[in-house]
């Protein structure tokens, strides 16, 4: 039959029933949740969204997270027995009576009705034997809250849905899902982490694809973009068209109404490596890009001075002061340089610094106000490390501005519609906390100290993707601390009313700080194992849904968001600027 009736309706054939709620004794439904057997023959799978029959002819559309097979039988015992004592050819009978069983976690309750008579839904468990169809696309935008966006749109001609991937159902119905601008991008909410074991570049496929979503659909030219590179040259060509997208991702990108366009209006910033003096080429991985700036630090870069303070020794050492005699000592560095008192006034050189007065003596450290030789030697050792004996390159005694930018100076010339991308996948890690450090500071600082005027002729926003947060914001403090954390506390905190906002990816949410990933207002889930799953990081998410978060394939995220009431999966389109060998996603 083309059409099936449903009480007095008449339901197009993709909407049939596929089965009817069941509420038992030891297993009733409740408002939270209900359960429905599944006809013969019906197949669904996890995360498909389905409608039930409410009281009042109202809708009520939830999440299924689990199925399970029941049966007459009392005991596997039983089933043994009637498979003559355990016999593999045997057939029995009297065939055992059973169903599958779908549970489903409810996430809203509708009233089509024109006015709604229950604008506030119905939160009644579902009634047994209510029919069960797959909800279609309305349905589930419904269910998500996605419609309260489209009447936000429709009431003050915003554009405000940000298209995040599309739901693949089990009856082969396709669904474009949209985050919501302001739990993005401020002011409700802000933030973006996206975890998991996916493999190669599936989470930075991804932060790529959400920014070029951003960028589409709510506006490029007040939204300032700011990538750091952290494997090999995956984003150094961004500006560059890809030459193998697939039809099936073509007719992704098509679905979700954009366009698998590269990124415009971009400018790379690469660092000076040991080599550049003689060679000219930065120190990246492959060629560079046709256009690049090369970045470096001078001690004046690091140190700054009155007018322009630089980001600072502190990012410098990593190394456990619980007493602050180290952070005294920068102090007194820093103030001494910046202001060019008289005993630090020949100290410009890293080399003047490590080697000559008034740290060191003929080769003896020497006491600082009230810190003494031996810690000053300590942070001579430490300091020599980093910019000396494991250095890439980085570092330099005189940087000429024509060769080698401040790296600080260009994060402020920022522009809306424009990308910036810095390239750190060959430094240290004591070199690329500092290049981050710089940046998140340089950035805090335009927008928290900025006047009303100097707000103007800031981009409105800026969006700043990193890689591997945990080495910055790690969930345990530890050897690898910075003054670098506290900045990146800060921009999470405060980010959505300044409109800075941090998009960041690590395989394990649990090694990132709690107050950082507990201030990313949407949660990207890719592939995990089960011990990282039981981390206090992923209460959010019900238990049987982790159970499936084991066997995402790449391609397959779970999306969290304010606005939704479960998070769901989704899938999502290729990056559609060139692909590096490697970073193939599948």
């Amino acid at each position: 039959m083309a059409d099936e009736l449903k009480g007095n309706a008449i339901l197009p054939a993709d909407r049939r029933i596929i089965g009817k709620a069941s509420a038992t004794e030891r297993d009733p439904n409740s408002s939270e949740k209900f359960s429905f057997w599944l006809g013969p023959d019906e197949i669904v799978n996890p995360f498909d969204i389905v409608e039930a029959e409410q009281m009042e002819d109202t809708r009520t559309f939830g999440l299924v997270t689990n199925i399970k097979q029941i049966t007459d039988a009392p005991s596997h015992i039983s089933n043994y027995i009637s498979s003559d004592f355990g016999s593999t050819q045997s057939i029995p009978q009297t065939p055992r009576q059973g169903t599958n069983v779908a549970e489903v976690n409810v996430l809203a309750n509708y009233d089509p009705s024109e006015p709604q008579r229950y604008p506030m839904g119905i939160y009644m468990p579902v009634q047994n034997d209510a029919p069960v169809c797959f909800a279609d696309e309305k349905g589930i935008h419904v269910a998500l809250g996605i419609d309260k966006m489209f009447e936000y749109e429709k009431e003050y001609n915003e554009r405000i849905t940000i298209p995040a991937g599309m739901i693949r159902m089990s009856n082969g119905t396709k669904v474009r899902v949209y985050l919501d601008k302001r739990y993005v991008l401020g002011p409700e909410g802000a933030h973006v982490n996206i975890s998991g074991i996916s493999g190669l570049a599936t989470k930075t496929s991804y932060a790529m694809f959400l920014i070029q979503s951003i960028l589409q659909s709510v506006g490029a030219k007040d939204i300032a973009v700011v990538l750091l590179n952290v494997k090999q040259n995956d984003l150094l060509v961004i500006d560059k068209p890809r030459k193998d997208i697939k039809p099936g991702d073509l007719e992704l990108w098509e679905l979700l109404g954009l366009k698998p366009q590269p990124f415009e209006n971009v400018r790379y910033l690469l660092p000076w490596g040991k080599e550049t003096q003689t060679t000219g080429l930065p120190n990246c991985f492959g060629e560079p890009p046709d256009q690049f700036q090369t970045y470096a630090y001078s001690l004046e870069d690091v140190v700054g001075n009155r007018a322009s303070p630089g980001p600072g020794l502190g990012l410098l050492i990593r190394v456990p002061d619980p007493w602050d005699t180290l952070g005294a000592l920068i102090g007194e560095i820093q103030h001494g340089i910046s202001n060019q008192e008289s005993k630090w006034r020949n100290v410009n050189t890293w080399s003047a610094l490590l080697n000559g007065p008034p740290l060191m003596d003929k080769g003896i450290p020497q006491p600082i106000g009230e810190v003494r030789a031996s810690s000053v030697g300590r942070f001579i050792r430490i300091l020599r490390r980093v910019v000396r004996n494991r250095q890439s390159g980085l570092f330099v005694e005189q940087r000429a501005p024509r060769r080698a930018v401040n790296l600080g100076e260009e994060i402020r010339k920022i522009e809306g519609g424009q990308t910036t991308v810095v390239d750190i996948a060959k430094l240290t890690d004591e070199e690329r906390a500092l290049v981050f450090g710089h940046i998140i500071q340089e950035v805090y600082g335009m927008y928290a100290e900025a006047t009303i005027d100097e707000r103007g002729d800031l981009p409105k926003k800026v969006i700043i993707f990193v890689d591997e947060l945990n080495k910055y914001a790690p969930s345990r403090r530890g050897e690898s601390d910075s003054s670098i954390l506290e900045y990146v506390l800060d921009i999470a905190a405060r980010g959505r009313s300044l409109g800075v906002v941090l998009i960041s990816a690590e395989q394990f949410m649990s090694e990132v700080h709690g107050q950082v990933v507990g201030n990313c207002a949407t949660k990207v889930i890719g592939r995990s194992d089960s011990s990282e799953l039981s981390d206090a990081a992923y209460r959010f998410i019900a238990q049987d849904v982790k159970a499936h978060l084991t066997r995402l394939d790449k391609g397959e995220l779970l999306l969290s968001h304010p606005i939704y009431r479960q998070p769901i999966k989704i899938e999502f389109p290729r990056t559609a600027y060139q692909a590096i060998g490697h970073d193939r996603m599948r």
